[in-house]
């Protein structure tokens, strides 16, 4: 439900963007956005109490954001709140971003290693992606799993690319039986 609830609003809101050229001040406020909400705890807690009313919630979104970003966003979060969506905020601000990247270019993507890798490793791994994909930038997300015993997963979107010991093992490992 919530990959729906995001994917329909979301997708409302890039629309627009799109429609409206404002993709780039869109992309901004919504990373602000999204960025205060993982900041102030309270503010996501208050909007999900069951006791608040919801005009309440909407008089305090209004508080915070009224002029300092566009009136989309500011609606979209509004009408989150009356339908009684607003737990899925931050997976509807992640659809926006990821869509508006995608639009303009920019791949982000997810690389988990056994080992750090050092800014060199980084950067070789990004270009060849570059030379890889359709994208103009990639943003690379990295992280450690031990238990990857050496290689690399890599995923953009929906396509993974698992080079990693653990499962080459697991494989030769049901072949062999």
């Amino acid at each position: 439900m919530a990959k729906q609830v995001s994917k329909t609003y979301g997708s409302a809101l890039f629309e627009v963007a799109l429609e409206n050229n404002t993709l780039d001040a869109t992309l901004e406020e919504v990373l602000f956005v999204k960025q205060t909400f993982l900041e102030n705890e309270e503010l996501g807690k208050l909007l999900l109490h069951p006791n608040i009313e919801k005009e309440e919630k909407i008089q305090v979104i209004e508080n915070i954001y009224k002029g300092k970003i566009s009136d989309e966003i500011t609606g979209l979060m509004i009408m989150l709140i009356t339908k009684g969506h607003q737990k899925d905020f931050i997976s509807v601000f992640d659809y926006v971003i990821s869509a508006i990247k995608e639009e303009k270019g920019i791949g982000i993507a997810y690389i988990t290693s056994a080992v750090e890798l050092s800014k060199e490793q980084k950067a070789r791994i990004e270009q060849k992606l570059l030379e890889t994909t359709r994208y103009k930038v990639i943003e690379g997300e990295y992280r450690t799993d031990k238990e990857l015993i050496g290689g690399l997963v890599i995923r953009i979107n929906d396509t993974v690319v698992d080079s990693s010991l653990k499962t080459q093992i697991a494989n030769l490992s049901k072949s062999l039986l």
